[in-house]
């Protein structure tokens, strides 16, 4: 009688959800600058605590006003990014330092 081998799945593997930051502060005072070291710190971290996550970069501007996006060198780097399919989820402090303007 022929032997049937069991031959069990391999485990699920988990897909790692590609996770970037975004940090701005609009001028170079003392305060705004603590609060940018505060964010990237603080994202870089957290963004790394995360099994699940894969950390895809932070993305920051320093000194740059957010009513226009097209002087935010960065910015503009983690919409290409996010664009060619590298980035999954972004996190940011709050939606006014991604964009004053809605519509950006």
């Amino acid at each position: 009688m022929p032997q049937v081998r069991v031959i069990p799945p391999l485990p699920e593997q988990v897909k790692k959800i590609r996770v970037a930051a975004y940090a701005r502060v609009s001028s170079n005072s003392a305060d705004q600058l603590n609060s940018f070291i505060t964010q990237v710190e603080y994202y870089t971290q957290y963004i790394q605590s995360k099994y699940a996550w894969e950390f895809a970069g932070l993305y920051a501007d320093e000194a740059v006003t957010g009513t226009a996006t097209d002087k935010r060198t960065d910015f503009q780097r983690l919409i290409e990014d996010c664009r060619a399919g590298k980035i999954d989820r972004i996190l940011v402090k709050s939606i006014s330092r991604f964009a004053r303007n809605t519509l950006d």
